[in-house]
Parts: structure tokens; sequence; C-alpha cells
């Protein structure tokens, strides 16, 4: 086998692989099909910044209550919620999964005018949903400071069209605030990283009063495990590891 048709097939098998992944993005391709028409509200829900302390509320005699100026709690049992909007919400999951002190994650959509949306509908804009995560977490074991670390450092906050290869309104950067705590933290944080003159052009995320929280149809939850190969198609096609690289260094 020549190399010049070694290449011409390598070329095809990527393309192939790569319109799979993308085709999950949309609910369609093979293994996709069949899990969808379980709609917003099916969906199961199992699921650093400077001076952040990961040990708060842990150790002999640690208190385990919050410290003055901490988010109130918005969950059951003492725990809090915090939404951010960060494009292809199946990218935002990881980070705060593996983030000890997070409870739960949900992906799913919020900061639209129509009820019950859709994945279909929030794609394809108008609805005025982001694709968002909602966080549930213990604010003694995680501080709301740390997720907003993990948050910027996880997006591109200069983008104003969307987020890496996902354009449109549905997929820029959002903050969205459950209290004025939660909304003073978020614009101390926006402020320390403008001050830091770390980022090349202006932070476009913005910050808004949370609203209504639908979550996403049950096959978007926890995409990067259910779905893997596809995952990484997607993530590496879209280049977002590759521009977070050159945003905040070596990602992982």
């Amino acid at each position: 086998m020549t190399k010049p048709f070694i290449l011409l097939a390598g070329a095809g098998l990527l393309s192939v692989l790569l319109w799979w992944s993308l085709a999950a993005r949309a609910g369609q391709g093979p293994g996709a099909s069949d899990k969808t028409g379980q709609g917003p509200g099916a969906s199961d829900k199992t699921g650093n910044g400077p001076g952040a302390s990961e040990k708060t509320g842990q150790g002999p005699g640690a208190s385990k209550q919050p410290a003055a100026g901490t988010p109130r709690p918005s969950a059951a049992g003492g725990q809090a919620k915090a939404t951010f909007a960060g494009g292809c919400f199946w990218c935002m999951q990881p980070p705060f999964d593996k983030l000890p002190g997070v409870v739960s994650t949900t992906v799913g959509y919020t900061g639209g005018h129509k009820d019950n949306p859709t994945y279909e509908e929030v794609s394809a804009g108008g609805t005025g949903h982001k694709e968002s995560i909602e966080v549930v977490y213990d604010p003694a074991k995680v501080s709301y400071q740390k997720l907003l670390d993990v948050f910027w450092h996880n997006i591109d906050p200069t983008d104003a069209s969307g987020q890496f290869c996902d354009h449109g309104d549905q997929y820029r950067s959002v903050i969205f605030y459950h209290d004025d705590a939660q909304k003073r933290l978020a614009e101390q944080s926006r402020q320390a990283l403008e001050s830091s003159h770390a980022l090349k052009a202006p932070i476009v995320t913005e910050t808004v009063p949370a609203s209504r929280f639908y979550p996403a149809e049950d096959y978007h939850q926890k995409y990067y495990q259910k779905s893997s190969l596809r995952y990484h198609f997607y993530r590496a096609g879209c280049g977002r590891d590759r521009r977070l690289d050159q945003l905040w260094g070596r990602h992982e």
C-alpha cells in the first residue's frame, strides 16, 4: 500500500470519527437516537483560586459552618448551588466532577424564555438559553471561589461569539449567581483576573442572576463517561484544549 493511499485512508477515518462525535452533539448517529426522548427534567442527577483552601471544614475540631460571606445554602442538607455556562456542557462536567467537595453536577439549559426547552431548540438558538452546568457543592469542603477558579480555567473568557468551535449566544460564557454573596465573589474574581493582565483581550463573560434551570436529556449527562470516544474526538476537533493551553498554560 502506497504512503499517499495510507494518508488518504487515515484522513478519511478521522473525518468519519469527527462526524460521529459531532453527530452525537445533535443526538444523531449510531447509539445516540435511542437515548433521546426523555426530555428536560428526566435526567438523573448523579453525579484554584488564589488563597482558596481545599481544607475548609476538615480536620480535627474544624467547624462545619461556612465562613462569613460564604454563599447561603440553596440545596438540601446545607449544600449550595452554583451555575455556570462555558460552551459545550459535555466539556464542563469533568473538571467539576473531580473536584473534592462537589456533591453532584447536572448539565442543562438556563437563562432563556421558553419552558422545557429541548437540546435541538437550544442548539438552534432563539430560546435564549445557554448550555450550562449546575453544581451542587458542600461549602464546608470547597469554596465558591474555588469553583470560580475552575470555571475560569476551563473557558475562554475573551470569546464573545461563543466558546471554541461552538458559535452562538447559546454557547457564550456566563456566571449565574444565586445570591448576593455569589454575585460579589464573581465580580471580585473577574476584577482580579482583569488586574492580573493574564489575558491579552478583554473579558466578556457575563454575571447575571440565576433563573430556572432545566436538566438536559439523559444521554447528555456524564457524556464523557457514557461515550468516551465520541467525547474525546469532539473535544479534540473543537480545539478546546489547544486554546486553553494558549490562555492558561499547560491544561490537563
